[in-house]
C-alpha cells in the first residue's frame, strides 16, 4: 500500500507562481515511477508530467514544458511540482499518483495504482 497526500494549491493570479507537494508514505521502494495529473471540470484528467523513481529521468505535457519543473526530496519522500508563469487554462484540481509496474504509459490514469485526494488551483486573469 501507498499513501499520498497533496499539498500547495490555492489562487492565484495569471503570470504567478505556484509549488505543489506530495508526500509519499507506505510502500515507497516499489513504487517505479510517480506522476502529476490534473482535472478542470468537465474535462478528463490530464497527464502534466512523471517521474521515474530510481533516475529521477522525468517528461512533461507539451502544455507545461518550460513552464513547471519538477523535483523531490528522498529523504522526505516528498516530490514537488513547482508551476511558474501559471495561467488561467492552468485551473485545474491536481493530483500525484504512483505507478508500481513499469513500462506503463505515463500519461495514462489506468497506469497508476495510488492516487493523492487533489489539490485545487486557481489561476485568475
Amino acid at each position: 500500500q501507498v499513501q499520498l497526500v497533496e499539498s500547495g494549491g490555492g489562487s492565484v493570479q495569471a503570470g504567478g507562481s505556484l509549488r505543489l507537494s506530495c508526500a509519499v508514505s507506505g510502500n515507497t521502494d516499489s513504487i517505479k515511477f510517480m506522476g502529476w495529473f490534473r482535472q478542470a471540470p468537465g474535462k478528463e484528467r490530464e497527464g502534466v508530467s512523471m517521474m521515474y523513481s530510481g533516475s529521477g529521468v522525468s517528461f512533461w505535457a507539451a502544455s507545461v514544458k518550460g513552464r513547471f519543473t519538477g523535483s523531490r526530496d528522498v529523504a522526505k519522500n516528498t516530490v514537488y511540482l513547482q508551476m511558474n508563469s501559471l495561467e488561467p487554462e492552468d485551473t485545474a484540481t491536481y493530483y500525484c499518483a504512483a505507478a508500481m509496474t513499469r513500462g506503463r504509459p505515463w500519461d495514462r490514469p489506468s497506469s497508476y495504482d495510488y492516487w493523492g485526494q487533489g489539490t485545487q488551483v486557481t489561476v485568475s486573469s
